[in-house]
């Protein structure tokens, strides 16, 4: 049940939406047990994002929400230096200007019912 929500503060047409979402649902596979078929994505485009006092660049945040009691740092790795890649081939965002967040959620629910 992994959720990645993507900020940006420029714009996202539909065709690189697409592309992000076909990209990142091959992507979360880098992180141990997780599939396309349980992932949720979510873009935001325009943000007021601001990165050191400016926001004359492109920049993103990116948070990769899970379900656990414990991020994988070896799995977080890979898909960071994975979703940067991406951000940049895409929206030609660059590396140092791309947070990206990982959290372990122990309680998430879906289909009406926490697991």
């Amino acid at each position: 049940m992994p959720y990645i929500q993507t900020k940006t503060n420029i714009p996202i047409t539909e065709e690189q939406e697409i592309k992000l979402k076909s990209e990142m649902g091959k992507l979360i596979e880098l992180y141990p047990g997780k599939t396309e078929s349980r992932l949720m994505l979510g873009f935001e485009d325009n943000c007021r994002l601001w990165f050191g006092g400016k926001n004359d660049t492109p920049i993103a945040f990116v948070q990769v929400m899970l379900f656990g009691n414990e991020v994988n740092r070896e799995g977080a790795d890979k898909l960071t230096s994975a979703i940067s890649k991406l951000l940049k081939d895409v929206l030609n965002i660059e590396s140092n200007k791309i947070y990206i967040n990982y959290s372990a959620f122990a309680n998430w629910g879906s289909n009406g019912a926490n697991f």
